[in-house]
């Protein structure tokens, strides 16, 4: 990591000198809706360091966001997943070299309404939910009423990791609601007492129950040492090693006084 900073250190020094004169320049970030507050947080702190620079930031989903670093729409791709094969082969087809860079570290947690008395699961109850082999509360301790559940769309980066960790290959229930976004599922837990969604730890509130899982229960620290089931590492790419502003960015992304200062303060785990 020190190795790579001075590198861009450098790059960008020498891009400065030949740079004349400045003119305001547009960066594109697309992608993920887990990594998008770490990026509107991130960009409005570095704006306002440099003026001249500024920003669109869209939260479409992991796969939105890569697709656009390859098709040539967006500087950065927001993911909160790694990238697959087939987005590797697609890039490669473009003549795209994708670069990845570790931003944040996340916990997924299952969430539900506060009056909901189930305050924890086993994984084996959890999967049992979002497979459609336990349809009520009263299965696991709760009210007697049908559980309504709540996922992330397929496009997303965290349905792909709940898929892996939690369902271990089974599929979604039928069931199941699909709702595009980390903010969309915690305002539709937020309005259901019957209901149980999964958010990025980021996006908790005093709104939402977090569940413990197999007597674990989600933090800073579980997530950092790796107890808490569900983490998983956030991402940024970008088509082959940025140059010029973009580069000057990540480094402000990647800095343990500027990007990592946002991570905290958007409630996700520093990586630096």
């Amino acid at each position: 990591m020190k190795r790579l900073m001075k590198f861009a250190a450098v790059a960008i020094s020498g891009c400065a000198l030949l740079a004349s004169p400045v003119f305001a320049e547009q960066l594109s970030v697309n992608g993920s809706t887990t990594v998008l507050p770490i990026m509107q947080a991130t960009t409005e702190a570095y704006t306002k360091d440099n003026p001249g620079t500024t920003f669109s930031v869209a939260g479409t989903g992991s796969g939105n966001g890569i697709r656009a670093v390859i098709d040539g729409m967006a500087n950065i791709g927001m993911s909160s997943r790694w990238i697959k094969d087939s987005e590797v082969q697609q890039a490669h087809d473009n003549g795209v070299y994708i670069v990845p860079f570790a931003v944040a570290s996340d916990g997924i947690v299952p969430v539900v309404h506060p009056d909901n008395p189930v305050k924890e699961l086993t994984s084996e109850q959890l999967r049992g939910i979002y497979n459609g082999s336990i349809t009520n509360w009263s299965e696991v301790g709760g009210e007697d009423k049908r559980i309504v559940s709540i996922s992330r769309d397929s496009s997303s980066g965290t349905y792909g990791v709940w898929v892996e960790r939690v369902l271990k290959g089974d599929r979604v229930s039928p069931a199941t609601q699909l709702l595009p976004s980390n903010g969309a599922i915690a305002q539709a837990v937020t309005s259901n007492r019957n209901a149980i969604g999964y958010v990025g730890i980021g996006y908790l509130n005093d709104k939402l129950q977090p569940v413990t899982l197999d007597g674990v229960e989600p933090s800073h620290d579980t997530v950092r040492d790796g107890s808490w089931p569900v983490a998983r590492t956030l991402w940024i790419f970008t088509n082959n090693w940025p140059q010029g502003e973009t580069l000057k960015f990540i480094q402000y992304v990647l800095h343990p006084e500027h990007g990592q200062k946002a991570v905290e303060s958007t409630g996700y785990v520093p990586m630096y």
